[in-house]
């Protein structure tokens, strides 16, 4: 393994500001057990950072240093939250990740937003440029979750944030996202450098800072999505801005294709942040580069990270094409892709197609769902949060979070996907840029809890199902049911009202038919199963419906209904008898 390393200032820069210093640290999250052998390269030389092949001049009394590391058995379990039980968190040629030490594939459930987490005010050195639409947050709400031995830095800083992390982790959810670059976008409140403009330099008190956050985030099971730019400034649409009335300031890096300032950029943050277990490269928000600027950034990223973290690209909903298709099949660019649609109601049957686009194409891609909504609405809050009753800012009815469990979450999960995040649409409270309490979608995250923990509980395997909608009478992939099947061995049927008439907004087909019960084609499927009711409102264990079990060899199926509460949504759960 190459491990790039980075200038520390002084090595302990979180807690002193330092900006000056003669500690360098690489940063390795070793792969097994037993004794390692390392040997340094420390060179200098104009852009030695930024072309390994560049042999430069040795540092003497540091390049060539050699030893060896032993590496004993972590003291974390499987069974823990904290990620240095699981292993390094990998890409295996499939549409789930799995985690190299515990085997166990992951489904991943968190926050979206606030987009920029980030601007802090904890952290040294931030300020905003748009204190209205972006203000610098404190994560005030909060600093009731910090606990007793948590980090901190600089005599106490950073316990509103921290303790976010930990109220989403205990909530079970396993995942936040945040921009690391954000100059000249909605924010313009979040930047690596030492200043705004100085993308050469970077701040070694602020970025210690983030990574004592996202090392707790890793130790507190959450998955940590880097997205690495904003649409605003991937490309140079703006070119320059005038942001002092004086200057003009080139704020996307090098024009938007990979020059000296976007290859530092990502040499710093696998340098500083890629050992962390549990992660992915985003290309940025709403990507719009080039073809030659995606595949060369990806090419660039790949040859760098010693951890081959997950790479996926996040663009609009009417660019999907365009961005994605040209990248399947690809053997070194995407392992995955973040999804954004513009209505909640897309999310089943866009996730179902890029899913099977890119299993066509010989490289699954690992497909999750970060941007589920419009702009205005996206992840709503809870009912009764601050008075919210379903309509938004301007008083018009969006949805609710039941919606949004069965048309986001579930949807996303039935289609075969890799998991969501939940982005928090600008018309509501606690949105996407201002957002400072994850209380707001409490019960949300409650959902997802209980869908990941249905799925790791009852042994369900997820990652070897394909999404079989065709089997209950749904080959359009709309809402009113939804298949997930490992043929002739088990399969999942997401009811979102049984009988079609429920608390959802959208009963039966997308045009409000009333489908009647559903039934499966089982047809194709031998011997006897079991069948099983799943109440994905309120977790708990599998249920008893009014049919204990089925054969297979039946075009039409009847499974049956749940035993009480038929006018809500339901999962059905059908296995093969031993």
């Amino acid at each position: 393994y190459v491990v790039p390393g980075y200038f520390a200032a002084d090595g302990n820069a979180a807690n002193t500001s330092a900006s000056s210093g003669t500690k360098w640290r690489a940063h390795f999250a070793p792969y097994s057990v037993g004794t390692l052998s390392y040997a340094v390269s420390f060179r200098t030389g104009d852009g030695i950072a930024l072309d390994r092949k560049s042999s430069g001049q040795p540092v003497a009394g540091i390049d060539g240093a050699s030893g060896a590391i032993t590496i004993a058995p972590s003291d974390k379990s499987p069974e823990d939250r904290d990620f240095r039980g699981h292993g390094w968190l990998e890409y295996v040629g499939g549409h789930h990740l799995q985690f190299a030490g515990s085997k166990k594939y992951f489904l991943k459930a968190g926050a979206d937003a606030p987009e920029t987490l980030l601007a802090y005010v904890d952290f040294d050195n931030t300020e905003t440029r748009k204190p209205k639409m972006g203000p610098l947050k404190t994560w005030q709400p909060h600093v009731q979750d910090w606990r007793e031995g948590d980090p901190t830095w600089k005599d106490g800083k950073g316990k509103g944030l921290i303790g976010a992390i930990n109220y989403l982790s205990g909530k079970g959810c396993n995942a936040f996202s945040f921009l690391t670059y954000n100059a000249g976008g909605d924010g313009d409140n979040v930047w690596p450098f030492v200043s705004r403009d100085d993308k050469r330099h970077y701040d070694c008190s602020k970025l210690d800072q983030w990574g004592i956050v996202f090392e707790h985030g890793t130790r507190k099971g959450m998955y940590l999505h880097f997205k690495m730019q904003e649409t605003e400034i991937d490309d140079n649409q703006r070119n320059h801005k005038e942001w002092d009335g004086k200057s003009l300031v080139r704020e996307c890096l090098d024009g938007g294709e990979l020059g000296p300032d976007r290859r530092l950029y990502f040499r710093e943050l696998i340098a500083r942040y890629g050992h962390n277990l549990a992660l992915n490269w985003n290309m940025g928000e709403e990507n719009t580069q080039s073809e030659k600027a995606q595949r060369e950034s990806f090419e660039y990223i790949a040859s760098l990270d010693p951890y081959q973290n997950n790479r996926v690209m996040h663009t609009y909903p009417h660019q999907q094409e365009k961005h994605y298709d040209r990248f399947l099949g690809d053997p070194i660019g995407m392992t995955g892709l973040s999804l954004q649609n513009d209505g909640i109601r897309s999310t089943h049957g866009q996730a179902v197609k890029w899913i099977a686009k890119s299993q066509k194409a010989g490289k699954p891609w690992v497909v999750a769902f970060d941007e589920s909504g419009t702009a205005g609405h996206g992840q709503c809050p809870d009912l009764g949060y601050r008075g919210f009753d379903g309509h938004d800012n301007d008083g018009k009815m969006a949805h609710t979070e039941h919606e949004v469990r069965h048309f986001t979450l579930w949807g996303t999960l039935m289609a075969g996907g890799a998991g969501v995040e939940y982005y928090f649409g600008y018309k509501f409270v606690e949105n996407d840029l201002k957002c400072e309490d994850w209380r707001s979608r409490d019960r949300s995250w409650d959902y997802c809890r209980i869908a990941i923990e249905f799925f790791h509980d009852n042994e369900i395997p997820f990652w070897e199902m394909r999404n079989r909608d065709e089997l209950v009478g749904n080959p359009k992939h709309d809402n009113s049911v939804y298949c997930l099947a490992k043929d002739s061995e088990c399969y999942l049927i997401y009811l979102p009202a049984s009988g079609g008439k429920g608390e959802n907004a959208s009963n039966g087909n997308e045009n409000g038919v009333d489908f009647g019960r559903p039934r499966i084609n089982f047809a194709n499927a031998a011997g006897d199963y079991s069948v099983h009711w799943f109440n994905p409102r309120v977790g708990g264990e599998l249920v008893k419906g009014t049919v204990a079990s089925v054969t297979g060899g039946v075009a039409s199926l009847d499974f049956g209904e749940p035993a009480s509460d038929a006018d809500k949504d339901w999962l059905v759960v059908i296995r093969k008898l031993q």
